[in-house]
């Protein structure tokens, strides 16, 4: 009989006996469908608020757009006059009722600050630093209209706001923001009323905020505003939060009891268009439902008990043999895995598992012996790549001198024929030449000795804003020529770092020239640098090089930085190490990658692909630490 029949007829069997025992026990389990009930209600009770919630903030949006689209006020912004905004502000205020309402210039300076202290009151109040907040920073500096929402704790009150923000347009340029915050204690209330559910809000790590259930003063006598015992009744840790943050649905949680009752509670994000502000959850007490589960639990825990236990019994009996054969197999496979092409399973049964083990035996013959042969084949690849790393290394050190003479003559040439501009025009045309195959000798030294891991490394306190300002002089004619913007974003204001400014010269010099090798006339070139945390915690500094160029497709991500690798047809490039879509030997940016992890760093690229009709671009990340540890390297064949 095959293993599929022996495993077949008696699951079969069983699974028919167990499925007429768990129809009866689902019949009987009334508490199933109280809890149904009550799942059903949280989630509905979440849905409403969510969705109230919602229509409170495109309210408290639509008056602050009321407010930006007041005749004069976005004039009254712009220049500063806090007298005339609050004259034109304070009527709407009043009017919509609204309890705090700021407007900030360009430049982040709070021209008007109105707050309601109580019903009748509303006061004319001092710079709190909103302006500063980094959630308003994307509005202060784009140039259309944005709207922006988040949860924040005024200092004034010490009480959670629901802030919604939008830019104060004039003649289609941002002159301002218009903020307006509303008390979420005062909001949960009222949608306490409409979801018929209490709230309770959580901050950034999962702890208990805000809650419509009494605080732990009510219940135990502490300070006000205590929410320990919520906390740990209903606190979130990491996990589960992260789960509540990427599930695009209600998540359940566990009942939970406080001070002798059991509540249920459903979480969620709290989500405006695209633009979460906050996890919420709602709470319903369990009552009468855990009280009939309570009846039923221990009877139905006794008869899925011995089910199970038939389960195993009959499971064993069937599996056992089967078992011990795959087991033989398993160990087979993790002794192959670990390298031993020698060993058999010895399985010999008269069912699939012993066809399976005689194939398998089968194949490892027949991979032992061409495992063989790629080993040799990969001493003669080795042998091979060894032999080219030597010629190129020999070659580069040949042609040096040559070049020099060349070099050397030429310029000779072209002081003693200065008066003749012919001659001195074709003296530096061979100078130019020989320099730029100079330059691709010295790139395959390069190359030769980081492939022979005899890179020097000479670290000392690097301003990296120098080295890039030092690549940038070399290229400015070609910049110039080729009709390039270079921008230099955040690279003056990195701390020193431990490196070797020469070899770090050499990386930005290759991937400045790609970026104007690879970007049309007329295109842009940014360098942008700033912090990063690192692993470990460590600090790093992160340089990006992007461009508006032809782009690079993802499977050339990695290999663009193996030497003499080139994307497209080489035939079709053009020549000059600065033309468009220009020539070259293929080694920038295996120089570029040796360098970088020589410093301990990481260099990759993201592009979304090659179109030279829309130019998607590319950005070239390099991450440096700012101490590095650098190893002692064998320098005896440096030159």
């Amino acid at each position: 009989m095959s293993i599929r029949w022996k495993v077949i007829i008696p699951y079969v069997l069983l699974t028919f006996v167990v499925a007429v025992i768990g129809l009866y026990v689902i019949t009987h389990l009334v508490a199933v469908r109280q809890e149904e009930r009550l799942r059903n209600q949280l989630l509905e009770a979440g849905r409403i608020f969510s969705t109230q919630f919602t229509l409170q903030e495109r309210r408290q949006l639509q008056t602050a757009r009321l407010i930006a689209y007041t005749v004069g006020v976005a004039d009254a912004l712009q220049a500063g006059d806090r007298a005339s905004l609050e004259k034109l502000v304070r009527p709407q205020v009043a009017t919509h009722k609204l309890k705090q309402v700021f407007l900030i210039d360009l430049q982040g300076q709070e021209q008007l600050h109105l707050f309601q202290k109580d019903k009748d009151t509303l006061e004319l109040m001092g710079d709190m630093g909103m302006g500063k907040a980094q959630w308003l920073s994307s509005l202060l500096i784009t140039n259309s209209e944005l709207a922006r929402r988040v949860l924040a704790i005024n200092p004034q009150d010490n009480k959670y706001y629901l802030y919604s923000a939008l830019t104060v347009m004039l003649n289609q340029n941002v002159v301002g923001v218009v903020v307006v915050g509303t008390p979420v204690d005062s909001l949960l209330q009222s949608l306490k009323m409409v979801s018929l559910a209490d709230v309770v809000f959580y901050d950034t790590q999962g702890r208990v905020i805000l809650s419509t259930l009494p605080p732990e003063s009510e219940i135990e006598g502490t300070e006000a505003n205590d929410y320990a015992s919520l906390q740990s009744a209903f606190g979130l840790d990491q996990i589960a939060l992260n789960e509540i943050l990427q599930s695009p649905e209600l998540v359940l949680g566990e009942n939970v009891f406080i001070d002798g009752r059991g509540y249920s509670i459903a979480r969620g994000v709290l989500q405006i268009g695209r633009e979460p502000i906050g996890v919420f959850g709602v709470i319903l007490p369990l009552d009468f439902v855990i009280a009939f589960a309570a009846e039923s639990r221990n009877f139905y825990s006794w008869i899925f008990i011995f089910i199970v236990l038939g389960v195993f019994l009959v499971g064993y009996f069937v599996s056992h043999p089967m078992i011990v054969s795959l087991h033989k197999f398993l160990v087979a496979s993790q002794v192959v895995a670990a390298g031993d092409l020698s060993h058999r399973t010895h399985i010999r049964t008269n069912d699939e598992l012993g066809v399976l083990s005689q194939t398998f035996d089968e194949m490892l013959s027949s991979l032992q012996a061409r495992t063989a042969e790629l080993q040799k084949a990969h001493k003669i690849l080795e042998q091979m790549d060894r032999t080219k790393a030597t010629f190129i290394e020999v070659a580069a050190h040949e042609l040096r001198t040559p070049l020099t003479l060349v070099k050397g003559y030429t310029q000779m040439l072209a002081l003693k024929f200065k008066d003749e501009p012919e001659t001195v025009a074709l003296a530096q045309g061979i100078l130019e030449g020989a320099e730029r195959m100079q330059e691709i000798v010295s790139s395959m030294l390069d190359v030769s000795r980081i492939d022979s891991n005899i890179l020097k490394i000479v670290p000392e306190e690097v301003n990296l804003g120098v080295v890039i300002g030092r690549a940038y002089k070399t290229f400015q004619d070609a910049l110039k020529e080729r009709n390039l913007t270079l921008t230099i974003q955040g690279v003056d204001g990195l701390p020193l770092i431990q490196a070797d400014p020469d070899q770090l010269y050499k990386v930005f010099y290759h991937l400045l020239m790609n970026a104007i090798k690879y970007t049309p006339d007329g295109g842009r070139i940014t360098i942008h640098g700033h912090l990063v945390e690192g692993e470990g915690g460590r600090g790093e500094v992160e340089i990006i090089v992007s461009d508006t160029g032809i782009g690079i497709e993802p499977e050339h991500h990695q290999l663009i930085f193996e030497k003499f690798y080139q994307t497209g047809e080489v035939y079709m490039h053009s020549s000059g190490k600065t033309k468009f879509k220009g020539g070259g030997p293929g080694l920038g940016l295996a120089i570029a990658r040796g360098i970088i992890q020589a410093h301990a760093g990481h260099i990759w690229v993201e592009s979304p692909g090659h179109d030279e009709a829309r130019c998607p671009g590319s950005q070239f990340f390099v991450r440096l630490p700012l101490r590095a540890e650098f190893h002692e390297r064998d320098t005896s064949s440096v030159p």
